[in-house]
């Protein structure tokens, strides 16, 4: 059972790939790479992936590129003996008045062992840390899509247990 516990909290976990930005881009300096890293912790359990792609940088709305994180064309690795992808390229939009992003969905499957469940959550808000073009999210749940009966109908990821550089 909690292999069961860390497999619902890596899945909640990962169910965040987002990235934001907002008017704090121009103090921050020009973004020219159009890439997101990004880090999860979900019931001691840290799924973490670099350089993904994005469709434009912020504040434009933008797309990131779900094979970019995958493996075998991104690097989202995760401790635990838990292996998770992302089923979907999130869409992110921008309000820099107020410092806030917001993902339209986040489609993800985790794994451990013989089980695998599916979850996902939409219209996540993500809250810009200070000036920068990082962003940190607001907690949330996803519900499960798919899975074995062995997965948990939900998973919540508590604010501040992901985060998103933008660069």
């Amino acid at each position: 059972m909690r292999h069961i516990a860390k497999l619902a909290g890596i899945a909640g976990l990962v169910v965040t790939t987002a990235v934001v930005p907002s008017t704090a881009a121009a103090a921050a300096g020009p973004l020219a790479d159009q890439k997101v890293d990004g880090v999860i912790a979900v019931s001691g359990n840290t799924c973490t992936w670099t350089n993904a792609a994005t469709s434009a940088n912020p504040p434009s709305t933008l797309t990131v590129d779900r094979t970019t994180i995958n493996k075998p064309g991104g690097n989202l690795t995760c401790d635990g003996g838990i292996t998770a992808a992302l089923n979907n390229n999130p869409v992110f939009t921008f309000n820099d008045t107020t410092g806030t992003a917001v993902a339209d969905a986040i489609d993800i499957t985790g794994q451990q062992s013989f089980v695998s469940c599916r979850y996902k959550a939409t219209n996540i808000t993500w809250d810009r840390d200070g000036t920068s073009r990082k962003y940190v999210n607001r907690a949330f749940t996803a519900t499960k899509t798919s899975g074995s009966f062995l997965c948990p109908g939900s998973v919540t990821t508590a604010a501040g247990g992901a985060t998103v550089l933008f660069h």
